[in-house]
Order: C-alpha cells, then structure tokens, then sequence
C-alpha cells in the first residue's frame, strides 16, 4: 500500500480510501444491497490487512448504522493512532427541527452523536455533506473550527458543492483564523468529469485534497453494459446521475474494457488507475461488497497508464449535466 498526504497537511492516508456506505442496514436504510453487520467486518477487516488506513462514512447512512458497524469493527481490529476514519453531515437524522443542515445546534449535536456510534473520542475527517442553503457559511465555518478546536476532529472538509462556494468557505475561514477545509469529496470518474472545470483546478491552487466518491459511476465503468445487478435495478441515486448519458457513457465504459484487455488486467483497475494519475486526487474512495472486489481494486496500485492510454480514454467525454452538486 501507499501512503500520502491528505492535501496541505502531515497526515498520512492510504492511497485507496474504503467506503463504508455499503455497510449499515437494510431496514433503517432502504438501500437492498447494503451489507449488515456479519457481511461487513470481514471487508473491514481484509481491508486493513491490506494496508488500509482511510475509512469514510456519514451519520445518514443508515441512518447511523454505518458507523455503529465501522467503529465495532476498527476498535476490534485496528490501532486507533494509525487509521483515519472520516465522516460526514448534513442530511436529516432526525424528525422536526434542527434535525438536518449545517447549523451551529446540528453540527455539535451531530458531532457527538456520530462519535458515540463510532465508539471513538475523535474523527480525524469530519466534512459537511452538502451546502446548506439556510445556513450563513459564516455561522458553519465558525462551529467545524470549534468541533477541532474542542479536540472532536482533527481536521474538516468539504463534498459535492460548486466551486465557487468552496472557494467562499476557504475565504471565510481564512479572513476570520478558522480551520480551513483540508478535503474535497467530489464526484469524479472517466464518465463523469464536470469537477474538472473549476473544482479541481481550485483544489490544486489551494492545495486541497481530493478523494473522488464513486469513481467507478457506481460499476458501469467495469462491466458489461449488459449487466444488471442488483444495486443497478434499485439504486434510484445511481439512475439519476448516469441515465441521461448513457449512450455517450456507454462508448467510455467499451474502452476501459479495450485496455482492461490489452493489459490482462480487470477493468476496474484501469478506471481507478485514470484517477490515480490525475491530479491533485489523493484517494479515490471505494465501494466494495465483498472480499474479491477489494483486493481487485488493490492491484489498480500498480497499473500506470500511458499518456496515449490516457488520451484514448477521455477523448469521447461529451458534457454532462451537473448532478452531485445540487
């Protein structure tokens, strides 16, 4: 496994981050593939023997189990001073008001209810999920700085928002001596590039750093176009961001599988491989359900792809609607 700097910091990440949505349950989270408790730890588990040391989670998924199950499973197995386990609000945990957002009252609520299911003192990626149109970014920076400065996480970041308003919250928190932001979790993969207009030219002036969410496009980037799973039939999120492309999609998703052949490699270590090599992206987070897809994933550390490699596998790109963001 490899080892770098999250961004403009000293603190050391795998190369790969595992994603933990995929663990939770079913019931409190109406996502049918979701792996329970019994299902996950081994993946946990595999994952770090590994080498990885980076787990991303949030209170919403579901609806806190996740984390429940990401914090039995590190405690049991890992050393708490080496792994960097992130998480992230936003989204309604609760009925009625203030159960949602990025208020001062919900993060401290939130803070301390994910790092009582966690099973820790502290989170050492805290990020909000979305922006909060109802909430003066002044009063959100103001509070993140607070929850570091209490000793609750150790550093804070960003996801799926415009750039100009990751730039506005760098500037808030800078113009008042507040923590700045130290990640960006972005959407980002060969079939979905929108974030490489603004938010990833951003990212590396301000030396932010970048760990792309679904860079797989939720595996239709590795696997016959044919195919259909179980998560392709019921994950509506999935429909939403690739449907309206999917015949430009398509003709992207033929050529990874060209190179994936050409190398005698398995397709999904190729379109990891494109993120790896595209700056300034740090660690691609990961999806897995079982054992094999992890370590497949793994191997992606070992491919480098050509400059004409890189070229014959964006050249079809066509603009995309902006999905994520909003």
């Amino acid at each position: 496994m490899e080892y770098v700097k999250l961004g403009n910091t000293g603190l050391d990440v795998s190369r790969l981050c595992l994603g933990c949505m995929s663990f939770g349950e079913v019931e409190r989270w109406n996502h049918p593939w979701i792996l329970d408790e019994e299902n996950s730890r081994p993946i946990i588990k595999k994952a770090l023997d590994l080498g990885i040391n980076f787990f991303d989670t949030a209170n919403i998924y579901s609806t806190g189990a996740s984390e429940e199950i990401v914090g039995r499973a590190l405690k049991d197995y890992a050393n708490r001073d080496e792994i960097v386990i992130a998480t992230k609000v936003f989204f309604r945990m609760q009925d009625g008001p203030n159960g949602a957002g990025l208020s001062r009252k919900a993060i401290m609520s939130e803070i301390d209810n994910s790092l009582k299911r966690l099973g820790t003192d502290y989170v050492d990626l805290y990020q909000i999920h979305r922006w909060d149109y109802n909430t003066p970014i002044e009063e959100t920076m103001e509070a993140l700085h607070d929850v570091v400065k209490a000793g609750k996480a150790r550093y804070i970041g960003a996801s799926a928002m415009y750039a100009w308003q990751f730039q506005k919250a760098l500037h808030v928190a800078e113009q008042n001596g507040w923590t700045r932001f130290a990640a960006m979790q972005n959407h980002l993969n060969l079939m979905y590039r929108e974030e490489e207009r603004e938010m990833m030219p951003l990212c590396k002036e301000e030396k932010i750093g970048v760990i792309p969410y679904s860079p797989l496009a939720s595996g239709r980037l590795v696997r016959d176009w044919t195919v259909v799973t179980r998560r392709s039939e019921t994950d509506q999120a999935q429909k939403m961001k690739y449907d309206a492309t999917a015949e430009q999609d398509r003709l992207i998703a033929d050529r990874v599988a060209v190179i994936a052949e050409k190398r005698g490699v398995p397709r999904v270590q190729v379109a990891l491989a494109w993120l790896l090599q595209k700056a300034p992206v740090t660690a691609p987070i990961i999806g897995v359900t079982s054992i094999a897809q992890l370590e497949e994933t793994i191997g992606s550390l070992e491919v480098t792809l050509t400059a004409d490699e890189i070229k014959y596998l964006e050249e079809l790109y066509v603009p995309h609607r902006v999905v994520g963001a909003l």
